[in-house]
């Protein structure tokens, strides 16, 4: 991980890690620290009492280690090298391993800037790199889209689908997409418009500029309510599809990247509509942490606003 993007937290001191040892080791370990304590000079020592059954056997805090390099692993590595994201972290323990792994600084082989990987984060000051970057392969979609930005990449628009098929049978309404993949070219066009149309502050707050954009790396789409006929993004808020999404997304390996309150934060104005693909087991492991932005989650700064 390069200097730019170590996590905020990752000067202190590393958090006290519980270690559940195996109990022959427990108990070797401890059996251990009674011979120790036989040593001349080191009687009276105060030991931990020898365990008299493995039910007995402590969980111990560890403060200020680390566990060993999960980079290191044959199963990450061979992951890693197959392009298998999910199975990677999986090799990391979940994705709530993955993710603390992460804030201590203890991944080296996981670079939050690669943009083939689901866990990748663009925002105002972590450009796309190469600037012109575009995913491969894209892939349509099975919902309704209402503009030509209608693909994204293979895993996320097979997750759309999924998640969709899922709220219509759950009542909710109809899903549909309106913007998903945009190019380098075409975010010049876009962001562009907005320009001229709010003026520069008021654009970047709705709008990324080139490389700067979620949408290029084709795991983000726009959504709409099409239970009457598809409706603009901007009406897609406090629909029953909407709060279906807010609610159970993170099922189907989503969030909603830019929430209402964390503008400071993310630099973008709330919008409920803009969901992000990170795969099902980072979801789950975002959901239960009540993070509420993918800077907050991996322990990174803010990114309220661009450098230049």
């Amino acid at each position: 991980m390069s200097d730019a993007l170590q996590p905020r937290h990752a000067s202190r001191r590393p958090r006290a890690l519980r270690i559940a040892l195996p109990v022959g080791l427990a108990v070797t370990a401890l059996g251990a620290l009674w011979a120790i304590a036989e040593i001349p000079g080191v009687a009276g020592a105060e030991l931990p009492p020898m365990p008299v059954a493995a039910a007995q056997l402590p969980v111990i805090d560890v403060a200020g280690v680390t566990a060993a390099d999960p980079c290191s692993e044959p199963a990450v590595v061979d992951a890693l090298g197959a392009g298998d994201d999910e199975a990677a972290i999986a090799a990391f323990g979940g994705g709530a391993a993955f993710r603390d792994a992460m804030v201590v600084g203890n991944a080296p082989c996981i670079s939050l800037t690669d943009p083939a990987r689901r866990w990748v984060i663009v925002n105002k000051t972590l450009s796309l790199n190469p600037v012109d970057y575009a995913p491969a392969p894209l892939s349509g979609t099975s919902v309704e889209t209402t503009t030509r930005s209608n693909q994204l990449r293979g895993d996320a628009a097979s997750a759309l689908n999924e998640m969709a098929a899922a709220l219509h049978e759950s009542g909710a309404g109809v899903l549909g997409m309106n913007n998903g993949y945009r190019s380098y070219r075409l975010q010049v066009a876009t962001h562009a418009g907005h320009v001229s149309s709010l003026g520069q502050t008021a654009a970047d707050r709705v709008s990324a500029r080139p490389g700067f954009s979620e949408h290029q790396t084709g795991l983000s789409m726009d959504l709409v309510a099409c239970s009457n006929g598809c409706g603009e993004i901007g009406a897609f808020g406090g629909t029953r599809e909407s709060e279906w999404v807010a609610e159970h997304a993170w099922e189907h390996g989503f969030i909603v990247r830019y929430e209402e309150g964390v503008t400071d934060t993310t630099g973008y104005v709330q919008e409920p509509w803009h969901m992000r693909y990170i795969g099902p087991a980072l979801a789950s492991a975002y959901h239960d942490s009540g993070c509420r932005s993918l800077e907050e989650f991996f322990g990174l700064p803010a990114a309220p606003d661009y450098a230049h």
